[in-house]
């Protein structure tokens, strides 16, 4: 009897320890402003991003990625809480993110993961360069951030130590490096990780990319897309050649990143995510920046590899994907517990095959117009849906806009008004209440929500900060 238990005990301890150990690591990359459409695996004819485009081939690759709120502090907040921006207040640049939310390192770490966060943050509210406590950290122990930069060259950041260091060069390639650095620590470890890295480029300034990949563009005749008016033409091939070189320098990363995972046996038991918080209009419709609802804003990479789940033969999924869906999907994925207040959903088995999408649309936002987007830029609240076929939105006089993305996939003609459309504007109107009712978004004015959240704004709608 003695010895049965024994036998029982060693066998208990053994599947405990196992399953410990096979919880997958998971390193997020992300990028700040890479659109859908530029790379070279989703048809763009300029852009150099082999090894990217050799990860889509190796792992799940999406070609409806939403950014339910394209711009930078809203999708981080609910990249690592889960929640709509409403429920966070999360719905403009520079403001604070509760220090007491149930957020994605927290979650990780309570069920037995190392983490770490190495990059921009946006999330902090207290300043742009401000030392930022342990305490608002959100459960990330390692740590090598600023709140937010757009010098990519010897830009500073704060570490463990609470001193404030130097990126050398490059920062994308020395934070990469410093990645790589944690990766290799972290595979000797028992314990599983959870890297994010979130890198600065391909957002401007543009023409800052090391010279090497610069150079890739310089005598490239760039091809606009058929939205860019005609007087934008010289100013968006500048532009461009400049994206595409902190895109291909992003790039190369992703190969470095990639080989380093695969020198430390890991490979088959991690999770490695490409996406980006928000894409770049670069003169499409003569607009700049994001915020907006069109492809070229609200549209974004995303590519999983996880060769133990899915294995490495590259699969396309045009699942309505979206911001909320990061979260749970990550603890899915893991095998671990996921909150019950979360806003998006778990899509593992959506990819393996065992459940069906039945996902109408992915939700889009614009809940206060702020910064580049101001106003007096023409900014204002809306309230949309992208489907499979459609974008439509509302903003708070009634319909705005309605494409036909796949007959008109640069959204050159808005079908609100036209007669025949009737009916599917209707259909569309109905699908985007039922998420704004899911979301508790009754869809008033930006002010209020200022206003229920006490955030001081200024003259442009936009959160005061400190460079």
């Amino acid at each position: 009897m003695k010895k049965i238990s024994i036998i029982l005990f060693t066998t208990l301890f053994f599947i405990s320890c196992k399953n410990k150990i096979e919880k997958p690591n998971i390193v997020f990359v992300f990028a700040d402003q890479w659109r859908a459409e530029s790379l070279g695996y989703a048809g763009n004819p300029d852009v150099k991003t082999p090894n990217i485009d050799q990860l889509a081939s190796e792992g799940v690759y999406f070609t409806n990625a939403i950014s339910t709120e394209p711009v930078c502090t809203p999708y981080r907040a609910m990249l690592l809480t889960g929640q709509y921006p409403l429920k966070t207040g999360m719905f403009m640049n520079d403001i604070l993110l509760d220090p007491t939310s149930e957020s994605f390192a927290k979650l990780f770490k309570k069920q037995g993961y190392n983490t770490a966060y190495i990059g921009k943050w946006h999330l902090d509210g207290n300043g742009r360069s401000a030392f930022i406590p342990k305490e608002r950290r959100q459960g990330f122990d390692y740590w090598k951030v600023l709140e937010c930069s757009h010098t990519y060259n010897n830009s500073t950041y704060w570490g463990n130590d609470d001193e404030l260091h130097s990126w050398e060069g490059y920062d994308a390639e020395a934070q990469t490096k410093d990645a790589i650095t944690y990766i290799e620590e972290q595979s000797k470890s028992k314990k599983p990780f959870s890297l994010v890295l979130s890198w600065g480029p391909p957002h401007a300034p543009y023409q800052t990319a090391p010279k090497e990949f610069q150079d890739l563009y310089t005598n490239v005749d760039i091809k606009l897309r058929p939205n860019v008016p005609e007087e934008f033409t010289k100013k968006a091939k500048k532009t461009l050649k400049g994206y595409y070189a902190h895109c291909s320098a992003l790039d190369s990363y992703i190969k470095q990143l990639q080989d380093a995972i695969k020198r430390c046996n890991i490979e088959e038991n991690t999770i490695f995510v490409f996406t980006s918080d928000h894409g770049d209009m670069i003169y499409s419709h003569g607009e700049t920046k994001k915020q907006r609802i069109y492809n070229e804003s609200a549209k974004v990479p995303f590519i999983i590899k996880y060769p133990a789940l899915f294995g490495t033969n590259g699969k396309k999924s045009d699942f309505l994907l979206n911001s909320l869906d990061i979260l749970p999907t990550m603890l899915g994925m893991s095998g671990l517990n996921i909150p019950a207040n979360l806003d998006g959903e778990d899509i593992t088995d959506v990819l393996l095959g065992k459940k069906e999408d039945t996902r109408k649309a992915s939700l889009v936002t614009c809940i206060q117009p702020f910064g580049q987007w101001s106003r007096a830029r023409g900014g204002k609240e809306f309230r949309g849906v992208i489907t499979k076929k459609y974008t439509y939105a509302k903003d708070l006089s009634g319909d705005w806009l309605l494409f036909d993305n796949v007959s008109d996939p640069y959204q050159l003609k808005n079908l609100k008004g036209d007669p025949a459309f009737e009916s599917i504007i209707k259909n569309l109107e109905e699908t985007l209440t039922e998420e704004l009712k899911r979301m508790d978004d009754e869809f008033l004015t930006g002010s209020s929500y200022v206003e229920k959240w006490e955030h001081s704004i200024d003259s442009t709608g936009t959160v005061p900060y400190k460079w």
